[in-house]
């Protein structure tokens, strides 16, 4: 037995002390970065920062601060611009197109949820199956969205043309004295907008369900089907309970992807004659000959408070369920 010393502890012996003068020398030898490596990680962290400072919450704190000014576009902003809360009450007071161009995003959210998202998920489901062809499928129901939305509503915008489109070749009055204007009259123009923009945003879907769905453990579905289990019961009941993550992520991109629609209303004409949408709003008044910059970020504010909702019920999700 090793002799103690006056305070009573043991001394190290010269194994032990060798091995733990290799772990120190170890662990300072992780542990301390280089300049070279600081700068890479200075680097790495910074360049994307500042990109996103500059090109996301900038320009994000600058339409708040907008928001209370009168600002025109010209010149600079002085303490004579600032009006305090006056463009939200003439939004909410009296601005005539606000209230229609909400209801019209909500409609698209509806019909994005209701319609377009159950479309894709049942491609999905299909093509899940690994039927003959399956790549082939896949390539063509997700080329719409590789294509940007701009090329989206001119590729429609052919389709619904009165007298050369195909639809109304297809349905056989493209000739008669029944036309249907598809974009041009008020009533139904929202609803073939809408239709352009489910064409992509059934791709997207499909892609992403199709990919949780390869995710999921096979031996799940076999342990259901051994149960006696239909595939109706084993999807309902035992694939969409896991795919639970997927399905939030599905919720909020659709969610986003209704309030931020612009450019298929812009090109069609430019969001005007029922097809007003909240970002059109903001262009047309940003734009315009009046140049209401002020007016039109504080509708970019309240866009972007509408926004949070689904991104914070996102983000509430992933931290209760990390895993």
């Amino acid at each position: 037995m090793a002799e103690t010393t006056k305070t009573g502890t043991a001394p190290v012996t010269g194994k032990k002390a060798g091995t733990g003068a290799l772990v120190s020398r170890r662990r300072r030898r992780y542990s301390v970065l280089t300049r070279h490596d600081k700068l890479i990680l200075t680097l790495m962290v910074g360049i994307p920062l500042a990109f996103d400072v500059a090109l996301i919450w900038g320009p994000t704190l600058a339409s708040v601060v907008l928001s209370f000014t009168n600002w025109d576009g010209i010149g600079s902003v002085t303490a004579k611009n600032f009006v305090g809360v006056k463009n939200y009450e003439n939004l909410f007071g009296g601005y005539l197109f606000f209230r229609p161009a909400l209801y019209h995003n909500i409609i698209w959210l509806a019909f994005l949820t209701v319609v377009a998202t159950p479309i894709g998920i049942f491609l999905a489901v299909l093509l899940d199956r690994e039927i003959h062809g399956t790549r082939i499928y896949q390539s063509i129901f997700f080329m719409p969205v590789v294509l940007p939305l701009v090329v989206v509503g001119f590729i429609w915008e052919l389709q619904y043309a009165p007298t050369d489109g195909f639809i109304n070749n297809a349905l056989g009055i493209a000739k008669g004295h029944h036309l249907i204007d598809w974009l041009g009259n008020p009533s139904i123009n929202l609803l073939s907008a809408v239709v352009a923009a489910s064409w992509r945003h059934v791709g997207y879907v499909m892609v992403l369900y199709l990919a949780g769905l390869k995710s999921v453990d096979p031996t799940l579905r076999e342990a259901a089907k051994v149960d006696g289990a239909t595939e109706r019961q084993t999807f309902f009941r035992v694939v969409l309970p896991v795919m639970a993550p997927i399905n939030v992520i599905i919720v909020v991109i659709t969610t986003i992807e209704s309030l931020r629609a612009f450019d298929i209303a812009y090109i069609i004409n430019r969001g005007k004659n029922g097809l007003e949408l909240l970002s059109t709003l903001i262009t047309n008044n940003s734009l315009s000959e009046a140049s209401l910059v002020g007016f039109g970020s504080a509708i970019a504010v309240i866009l972007l408070l509408i926004s949070l909702v689904p991104i914070v019920s996102f983000l509430v999700s992933v931290n209760r369920n990390p895993t």
